[in-house]
């Protein structure tokens, strides 16, 4: 097993020309229509290659055999020296129409595979990552250096310059060369004298004028089968998730096209009509064609040949069996497609995917009838269809949308599905995406319904994980899911809210901070106290030096006003530069706003962005050594992260310790639909440090104060069921509040189809009446300001049991 090329082009050490007849263009400067490098490589021999050599393959597109006597293959150095030297490979015989001339270069000391004989053999050891290769009329080396004195040298018939190579074609190189991957033309072998255009990456496919591939293929015409050869599509997918002919070369797989896609990632996917009786092989597999866009249509039966790849979009993710670098026959049109697999409550088991000890379930049998990822991925490739499924993941701006087939799978009050363990996942969700791109794709919120039946192909992302690729796309029901709108606080109600605004800063549209802003004034009816998580320095992901935040608070606090709300101040103290995470150049940090007409902030001097903040016991209570202050910032917990804000109010005379955290993200973490299972959550290591820490502070106020009254709040990026909900809670010196609503409403944020809590309010044992909300303003709906719902708490500070 490999892991295989990221969708950037790849180019090795290989080279493949087409030609024809006719007379040799004047200069590369004009496109060829046949003439062209199809494929360069030069990986062979190399550590972790699998072929032994080098090799340059020329194509002929034309209709008459092209004779390349006394022609030749030159090299030259990628970034070439003042004494570097085109180095020649001189060429015999004729390239038949339709076919390949193989030119084998120097030999490495690494690989297993040998390559098809070649037709001519060359000496020159190719970088496996930046070079120019040419096709030159005539054996005298050629002189140029530059891609302008190379346009206007006549001998050159195509040109390639791959990596980072000064001689090119075009705008710039074609990109992604390796020990594993050569750069070749698409199956149309078209040529816009664009090297970084026209040729993409892949695993090398060396063929030879007999039609012969590494790793033993015989001849015949591979470009070109007009019969099925001996594998068939289920041979290809087999029983687990790689496939058993991985890496190796396949000839005229027949298959009827069900889906083409010729933006991102291009290619299209063929479906073996004449399934087998195993319900664990896929029928359905991807043709990857890289940069070039498919030359084929839905319904057409084709036969395609090239080499069987497991491509890994991550390291952690599960793999896509593709064949890749095709050959591709069309036989017929209009055929009728394979009926689809329907999707629904009773077909897609409960079990979620076989548990692998937190190793890769990449070798494990499949069982489709008792997990579902095993389902999806008997599936891969192939046609499925569901119907009248409800939205459970806004529209994206990506164009898809989260839908569950089973409706009765943990639903919200809102019509989302709930994420409420991790021993508990959500077998029904599938991520919508479409394939038609002529119509504008639907805008839904969560609780809408894709009504009627969607029918497409079933597919794999990194973001997501399976998904379908839809060719027939279902109406759109808008259920009319309404922002809410919490009440008022009473005059003897402290409210504090926690609101993540999503990387705010001055450089952001007005609009964004109209709408951020009508979610406080309105939304959240006016908190006395807001704690705000992502506001960033003045000018946002400019990176020199800059650390205050005091414009984009006057904009933010301006437009609270604007939207009816009070003039609130603020509190923060801002970041030593480049140290507490986020978008480099950001300085994220914490803020708290403040209605004086409600609320009074204690100044109180000390508080920087290295100093701990403590806490005093007084005579009258616990009082904060600095106001605002941190918490333990130098401790290795919040290295490169934001550090918690604390504060000292008082409302109707009685102090109230607030507490704004935004603890470390879950990237890195592995997924849940990913091929190590169980997943491990790495990053949750780093949190559970940052709650103990204020776990710790929190117990150093109630030691001093036991009635302390402490509001703990903000974007925890963690769960109310995990291990950094427990280190904060340890010795139940907080209570978690979004544990005291109905279980159906215990979300404020919307990932891949789940609902779920990262933002929490918490309270001390001090805190003995409240009114908590969460208010959905955002997560739900595609039209969103920030990805995150606030969260609102109601506090009688004067009550006591």
């Amino acid at each position: 097993m490999h892991i295989s090329r990221p969708r950037s082009i790849l180019l090795a050490g290989a080279v493949a020309v087409t030609l024809s007849a006719t007379a040799l263009p004047a200069a590369f400067a004009a496109p060829s229509s046949t003439a062209v490098i199809s494929e360069v490589y030069g990986g062979g021999g190399n550590s972790g290659a699998t072929l032994t050599r080098d090799f340059v393959e020329l194509a002929n597109a034309g209709s008459a055999a092209y004779d390349l006597s006394g022609f030749s293959v030159q090299y030259l150095p990628g970034t070439p020296s003042a004494g570097s030297l085109w180095q020649v490979s001189a060429l015999t015989g004729s390239v038949a129409p339709g076919g390949r001339y193989l030119v084998a270069q120097a030999a490495g000391t690494g690989g297993t595979v040998a390559l098809p004989t070649p037709d001519a053999t060359g000496t020159v050891a190719m970088s496996a990552t930046s070079g120019t290769v040419a096709l030159v009329s005539g054996t005298t080396p050629l002189t140029c250096k530059t891609a302008a004195d190379c346009a206007a040298d006549t001998r050159i018939v195509d040109l390639v310059g791959y990596g980072s190579a000064v001689v090119r074609e075009g705008s710039g190189p074609a990109v992604g060369a390796s020990a594993t991957a050569s750069v070749a033309r698409g199956t149309s072998l078209a040529d816009t004298d664009n090297n970084a255009a026209d040729l993409a990456a892949g695993a090398p496919t060396p063929v030879n004028a007999a039609g012969e591939t590494s790793g033993g293929a015989g001849p015949g015409d591979p470009g070109n089968p007009t019969e099925p050869g001996t594998v068939r599509v289920h041979d290809i997918q087999g029983t687990t998730r790689v496939s058993p002919l991985n890496g190796q070369s396949v000839t005229g797989v027949p298959g009827i096209v069900t889906g083409v896609r010729t933006t991102g990632s291009r290619g299209f996917w063929i479906q073996d009509a004449t399934p087998d009786a195993d319900a664990r092989t896929s029928e359905g597999v991807f043709v990857y064609t890289g940069s070039t866009a498919p030359s084929v249509a839905v319904g057409d039966s084709v036969l395609v040949s090239g080499k069987v790849d497991e491509y890994y979009p991550s390291a952690t993710t599960q793999s896509i069996t593709e064949i890749t670098a095709p050959r591709v026959t069309v036989l017929s049109s209009g055929n009728a497609l394979p009926a689809p697999v329907v999707l629904d409550a009773t077909s897609v088991p409960d079990a979620y995917v076989p548990s692998a000890g937190n190793g890769s379930v990449d070798a494990l049998a499949l069982d489709p009838a008792t997990y579902a990822l095993d389902l999806y991925e008997s599936l891969e490739g192939a046609r499925v269809q569901i119907a009248d499924t409800r939205v459970t993941g806004a529209t994206t701006a990506y164009d898809e949308v989260w839908v569950t087939v089973k409706p009765n799978e943990n639903p919200t009050r809102r019509g989302g599905t709930l994420y409420s363990s991790y021993t508990d996942q959500n077998t029904g969700r599938i991520k919508v995406m479409s394939l038609d791109t002529t119509r504008p794709f639907p805008v839904a919120n969560v609780g809408d319904e894709l009504s009627g039946t969607t029918t497409g192909v079933m597919d794999y992302a990194s973001f997501g994980g399976y998904n379908l690729q839809a060719t027939e796309l279902g109406t759109l029901t808008d259920h009319h899911l309404q922002r809410e709108v919490t009440r008022k606080q009473r005059d003897k109600e402290l409210a504090v809210a926690t609101y993540n605004v999503e990387n705010l800063d001055a450089l952001d549209e007005q609009a964004k901070f109209d709408t951020l802003a009508a979610g406080v004034a309105v939304n959240l009816s006016s908190p006395d106290i807001v704690s705000l998580e992502e506001i960033q320095d003045d000018n946002g992901a400019v990176n020199d030096g800059t650390v205050g935040s005091e414009a984009t608070l006057k904009r933010f606090t301006d437009a609270i006003v604007a939207a009816g709300g009070p003039q609130y101040a603020w509190r923060y103290i801002a970041p030593v530069d480049g140290k507490d995470g986020g978008e480099p150049g950001g300085n994220i940090r914490n803020v708290f706003l403040f209605n004086p007409e409600r609320v009074d902030f204690v100044d109180r001097a000390g508080g920087d962005a290295t100093t701990p903040v403590t806490a005093v016991k007084t005579k009258k209570g616990v009082t904060l050594s600095a106001s605002p202050g941190r918490i333990a910032p130098t401790n290795d917990a919040w290295a490169d992260s934001r550090k918690p804000l604390v504060g000292e109010f008082r409302f109707h005379g009685k102090p109230v310790f607030v507490i704004g955290n935004h603890f470390t993200s879950k990237g890195g973490d592995q997924p849940l639909h990913g091929r190590y299972q169980e997943p491990k959550r790495s990053s949750e290591t780093k949190r559970v440090k940052q709650a103990t820490e204020v776990n710790t502070f929190v117990t150093s106020l109630l030691a001093a104060d036991k009635s302390a009254r402490v509001i703990t709040l903000g974007d925890l990026n963690d769960f109310a069921f995990s291990p950094t909900m427990d280190a904060l809670t340890d010795g139940q010196v907080l209570k978690p509040l979004i544990t005291t609503l109905p279980e159906d409403e215990q979300y404020s944020y919307v990932y891949e189809g789940n609902s779920q809590t990262l933002d929490h309010i918490l309270t001390s044992p001090g805190v003995y009446r409240f009114d908590y909300d969460v208010v959905h303003i955002n997560a739900e709906f595609a039209d969103q300001a920030s990805d995150h719902d606030p969260q609102i708490v109601r506090v009688d500070v004067n009550a006591r049991d």
